[in-house]
């Protein structure tokens, strides 16, 4: 990756610039300002240095072929994968001989090894395809069977409709709530703060959100930010809030934060971003809920969670955040970078906590959507 750098007296048309250059996706880092000082003492103005972050292009493995310079070095590398090749074809080998007398594993071994002996037919085949998605296996039962009725032929259970999606639908319909699109009227003040992990993608995500309700639903929207720790958080969400022209805020502890929220005149929904911490640090999760404490009750807390985490670690994360905060919806993350997109229904099961949206990628404001049952079918069925 490479930086560039812009300068000039606009920050607007600094960032346009650096959008026509590289594109809508340019990545902006941060920004500088510098007070210049005029001939007469009281003229003054301000320069701008913009940096943004430009992917530079990587060479493929077949442009690396076609350069004459690195036949060599090419050669060596394919040896190696032949090498490579070799010892693992024979080692498969010795694994078959050894393992005759066992027999393959198949995807119906997998629901003989958890006993789904009340389901037979259509009901089986889709639990199947949900275990390959690491739902977990009482999870799956419980969905599968809120869309069964009893086969008289085998005296087990069966699916009651035609197809798995349908399926799916009427039972995250029965077995998981939703917070639906976020209801704000103007004129009336909202504060909904994000709070997770380190990574996750809580400011990228609260961005969107902005987005969605200044450019679709013609709402004022400020943005505080409590990440004062992380090296260039401010600049950035400094940055995306000058893009969308919304108040910006950074503030350290609850006295603040309670002051800047009475002064909210004029403004709709206020969006709350936090440092990521630790579930496991429960000192710094302390500190966490002191600062918002100076938002009494008008915040409603959306913990976000990557969908690259185990189930497992997953509950903890929320068991923990829990004993702090008062959350009010689950926001996935990072779905595009999985397969197994499980979590989705192991975690608001097992906490019988509302979803709300799920992120689908890096692009601002693009990548995020609304969560339902059907999109939840969809993303368990590979749709």
């Amino acid at each position: 990756m490479k930086i560039n750098k812009y300068e000039g007296y606009d920050l607007d048309s600094l960032i346009e610039e650096a959008k026509k250059e590289f594109g809508e996706n340019v990545k902006i880092i941060s920004y500088e300002e510098e007070e210049e000082k005029g001939i007469l003492p009281f003229q003054k103005r301000v320069k701008y240095t913009l940096f943004v972050e430009v992917p530079t292009p990587k060479e493929s493995f077949l442009e690396l072929l076609n350069k004459e310079e690195k036949n060599d070095e090419v050669d060596k590398f394919l040896k190696k994968i032949e090498t490579m090749i070799d010892k693992k074809i024979s080692s498969i080998k010795i694994s078959n001989m050894q393992n005759l007398s066992t027999p393959p594993h198949n995807e119906q071994s997998i629901l003989m090894q958890e006993e789904f002996d009340e389901f037979s037919g259509d009901a089986l085949e889709l639990i199947n395809a949900l275990l390959k998605k690491e739902v977990e296996p009482k999870i799956a039962k419980i969905l599968v069977k809120e869309s069964c009725g009893l086969d008289i032929n085998t005296n087990k259970l069966d699916l009651n409709t035609s197809f798995f999606k349908e399926a799916i639908i009427n039972s995250v319909k029965k077995k998981i709530k939703f917070s639906g699109p976020l209801k704000i009227q103007k004129g009336g003040l909202k504060v909904k703060a994000f709070v997770g992990p380190t990574g996750v993608g809580k400011t990228t995500n609260l961005f969107k959100i902005a987005s969605e309700l200044v450019i679709n639903q013609n709402l004022k929207v400020a943005v505080i930010s409590i990440d004062t720790f992380k090296v260039g958080a401010i600049q950035q969400a400094r940055a995306y809030a000058n893009i969308l022209n919304i108040p910006f805020f950074a503030i350290t502890d609850s006295k603040n934060l309670k002051k800047t929220l009475s002064n909210m005149s004029g403004i709709d929904v206020v969006l709350i971003d936090t440092v990521g911490r630790s579930h496991y640090d429960y000192w710094r999760l302390g500190e966490m809920k002191e600062i918002l404490g100076g938002g009494n009750e008008l915040i409603d807390i959306s913990l976000v969670i990557s969908c690259n985490y185990k189930n497992s670690e997953a509950v903890e994360i929320v068991n923990r955040y829990k004993t702090f905060f008062s959350i009010n919806s689950i926001f996935f993350t990072k779905i595009d970078e999985t397969y197994k997109p499980g979590i989705l229904v192991n975690l608001p099961i097992k906490t019988d906590i509302a979803l709300s949206f799920v992120s689908t990628g890096q692009r601002v404001p693009e990548d995020i959507r609304l969560l339902n049952p059907e999109k939840i079918a969809n993303y368990l069925l590979g749709e």
